[in-house]
């Protein structure tokens, strides 16, 4: 750490702005206020439908941007009022290639994308005839242009393929009569929807995807763009509100009667920010997610116009702020609470969990290629690369962990007091986990799931281990050696459906006090190394990446026996994932779209860099200085000249 400390510059806190629009208004130059929590649009009376009582929300104090071009005027804080919703007038937003004009509304459902056809009509091939076709085939997906549509002959449907985007776009919601995202899963089978008819941003992900590759990207620029209005909010549980720049967990969709008048109703968006989810926890990832989906909506369109906002520029840096934000940590990597991500519930994951770190490290690279260069911005972006050259370090260096690494921990001293400590979190041998010793592979490696003092998380992570490859967090021998160990492991990690969210279970005692007994993450289920169907694009986006995408091939090939014929659930159980999740939705909508976009980008390999960062060679530069210093480096007088800047 005393390395890393020595190039970190610390970036001073700036003071929180309020990020506010109302959808009245047209022009960029107004500054912008929303009435309500909700936003709203005036609907017919025959789209009215019962809804459940939703909580109000108070908004924060508005605060003036000081950004050149909000204009002069201001609104004061407002208490919701029912009465009183901002309506959406349906105004057409400015084309993909035409100037920004401050509208967020988008095209109307007439003259709309092809969200409302269907790919192809009804399959009638048996299995045989698939498997036939499927030889034969060599690009039914794409023409050689990423997320472009490519012309299809029906002969070489895979009806696999076929039913998935039928259910895809069966999944999309509709908000003023535009697509606006799609519902976590759309189950036939399930009374109890609980919270599973939402939008959920991380969810959406791989569905976005999915649409830009297919060259429908009306779909993504709207979830986009209503998100980032959704930001602002006053997020408040029991009188306490988080740090703005915080992005909802989910929202959904609610046609409520129009005040004054009996026989019309409105739509309007309800977030959820976790005030209502289950353990109340803020979700850490949709921000970073949101910057990465940005990312990738921006290179596959060729639409800059959106980053370029002045909107969307700003909610860029408020998720930035919020992130890089001082605090009491020593470390570079983000502190989070148990089910701020992905695994949304308690499974002892609090702390610095690898998913997060990936996902923060793939973000902070997204927004610095998308972060306008202006005098205001010059702290921030300073700030972001000090904390990119310094997690990536953090990760590479204390993260990893081999056989020869393994067996450096096995002898290591404990109670080390001094600046030159090897062992520099007191990690004590005697938490090597006896499974490790016997299962990690003469070759290969890959990054645990948590480090703290005196604790280091051995568990394999699947998320973060990919996103990391895909990102660049890791080293490209490190990256390598991540594919060794899934090859060597398989028949752990994969199985009979890829692919494990982690590895091993929690079991016994162990399963008792991390947990807290929770009879959804029972060993070899949901959290608890369970295998998700979802994660398959997020491999085969690594593999890509890394040029061996024979693994995930081989992986498609398992989904491709039983995913459908098990009706597309969200999870399997049991140590070789043999049986459909006990609690698991049917029709899940991200099995469906991972399933999607691992076809699509194995048929345009090409078409995954708008998901990949590669290492800035400046940052490269920084990170060897880091490794050439003297990693004992004692304590002193912070040097306030340095050959470069980080």
């Amino acid at each position: 750490m005393g390395t890393a400390k020595g190039v970190l510059q610390v970036f001073s806190g700036v003071a929180p702005r309020n990020h506010c629009f109302d959808p009245s208004s047209n022009a960029l130059g107004s500054a912008y206020s929303f009435n309500s929590h909700l936003i709203s649009t005036k609907r017919s009376a025959s789209k009215k439908i019962k809804i459940p009582v939703y909580a109000s929300i108070q908004l924060r104090n508005s605060e003036t941007f000081g950004v050149q071009g909000f204009g002069e005027s201001s609104y004061k804080d407002r208490s919701i009022n029912r009465s009183k919703f901002s309506s959406c007038r349906c105004q057409r937003a400015d084309s993909v290639s035409g100037t920004t004009t401050g509208s967020w509304f988008v095209d109307s459902a007439d003259d709309l994308n092809p969200l409302n056809t269907m790919v192809n009509g009804p399959h009638v091939l048996d299995f045989d005839d698939v498997k036939q076709l499927k030889e034969e085939k060599t690009d039914s997906m794409s023409n050689g242009a990423p997320g472009a549509s490519s012309t299809i002959h029906r002969a070489k449907v895979d009806p696999i393929e076929e039913e998935a985007w039928d259910l895809l776009r069966d999944s999309v919601v509709y908000y003023c009569g535009s697509p606006i995202g799609t519902i976590a899963a759309n189950d036939p089978t399930s009374s109890n929807v609980l919270n599973y008819d939402q939008v959920f941003i991380r969810d959406f992900i791989p569905a976005g995807i999915a649409f830009l590759l297919k060259g429908e990207y009306d779909i993504v620029r709207n979830f986009i763009l209503h998100t980032l209005q959704l930001q602002s909010w006053e997020k408040t549980m029991d009188c306490h509100s988080p740090g703005q720049g915080l992005m909802p967990a989910s929202f959904k969709v609610r046609t409520v009667p129009l005040d004054g008048d009996d026989s019309a109703t409105e739509e309007v968006l309800d977030p959820d920010f976790g005030e209502a989810a289950i353990g109340r926890v803020a979700p850490v990832d949709s921000g970073l997610w949101w910057i990465i989906l940005l990312r990738a909506y921006g290179k596959i369109s060729g639409d800059l116009s959106v980053q370029e906002r002045i909107d969307v520029q700003t909610g860029i840096k408020m998720i930035l702020k919020l992130c890089l934000a001082d605090g009491f940590d020593m470390f570079p990597t983000l502190l989070v609470t148990d089910g701020s991500c992905m695994i949304d519930r308690r499974m002892g994951i609090h702390g610095h969990p690898l998913e997060i770190q990936a996902l923060f490290y793939s973000a902070l690279m997204s927004a610095r290629e998308m972060l306008a260069p202006e005098d205001g911005s010059a702290d921030l972006i300073r700030a972001l690369n000090n904390r990119l050259v310094a997690l990536s370090f953090h990760i590479r260096e204390y993260y990893w962990i081999d056989l020869r690494k393994l067996n450096e921990i096995y002898r290591y001293k404990t109670e080390e007091y001094s600046y030159d400590a090897v062992n520099k979190f007191n990690i004590y041998p005697d938490q090597i986990p006896p499974w490790l010793v016997e299962w990690i592979p003469n070759r290969g490696g890959y990054l645990i799931g948590n480090l703290q003092p005196a604790h280091m998380d051995f568990r394999f992570f699947s998320l973060g281990n990919f996103w990391s490859i895909v990102s660049g967090l890791a080293t490209v021998d490190q990256s390598h050696a991540i594919l060794d160990l899934i090859e060597a492991k398989w028949a752990d990690l994969v199985a009979d459906m890829p692919f494990k969210i982690s590895y091993p279970a929690l079991e016994g005692q162990e399963w008792q006090i991390i947990t807290g007994s929770d009879p959804k993450n029972t060993p070899w289920s949901y959290h608890n190394a369970g295998s998700w169907p979802t994660l398959l694009w997020q491999l085969t986006v690594a593999c890509i990446k890394m040029n061996r995408a024979d693994i995930a091939v081989k992986a498609v090939e398992i989904v491709e026996r039983r995913l459908s014929r098990d009706r597309w659930p969200e999870y399997y159980d049991t140590k070789r994932s043999r049986f459909i999740g006990k609690q698991a939705r049917l029709f899940q909508t991200w099995s469906i779209a991972g399933y999607l976009v691992a076809k699509l980008l194995l048929a345009d390999p090409g078409a995954a860099k708008i998901l990949i960062t590669d290492e800035d060679p400046e940052l490269v530069n920084a990170f060897s200085c880091m490794i050439g210093a003297n990693p004992r480096r004692k304590r002193g007088r912070k040097n306030t000249k340095q050959s470069y800047i980080v």
